[in-house]
């Protein structure tokens, strides 16, 4: 834009002004909740571990999981890292009491050492929506 003098200048608009009018219909619900973390493995059993959390869950999907990565690096062979994008935080706490997501808790701590990281965070945005 230019003002009565010729000079250009920028006017930041807001979304609607823009012509955004949300999210369109049908389209995937907006993450506002992040857990990444990892997972220690005890000795030689990280490709267990891998295996119980890949298992396919619609009931994860159907409580408001919209994202569940688990990956692994051979520099750190006994580490799992996991990262989770929810619906809400209260999406992720309620998910913890299914009684799917409870048996794969009970299974898995066999096999993990008990050394835990991560962190939480509220989502704030991405480049890619």
């Amino acid at each position: 834009m230019t003002d009565p003098e010729g000079n250009e200048f920028c006017v930041e608009r807001s979304a609607a002004e823009r012509g955004y009018a949300g999210p369109r219909e049908g389209a995937a619900p907006t993450p506002s909740f992040a857990n990444v973390g990892t997972l220690t493995a005890q000795p030689g059993r990280r490709d267990e571990v891998v295996a119980l959390l890949t298992r396919s869950s619609d009931e994860l999907r159907r409580a408001g999981c919209l994202l569940y990565e688990v990956g692994t690096n051979d520099e750190q062979p006994d580490v799992v890292f996991v990262a989770e994008l929810w619906t809400s935080a209260e999406a992720h706490r309620a998910s913890l009491q299914l009684p799917s997501v409870k048996a794969a808790i009970a299974e898995a701590m066999p096999l993990l050492t008990g050394d835990f990281g991560g962190f939480r965070f509220d989502v704030a945005g991405s480049p890619l929506r």
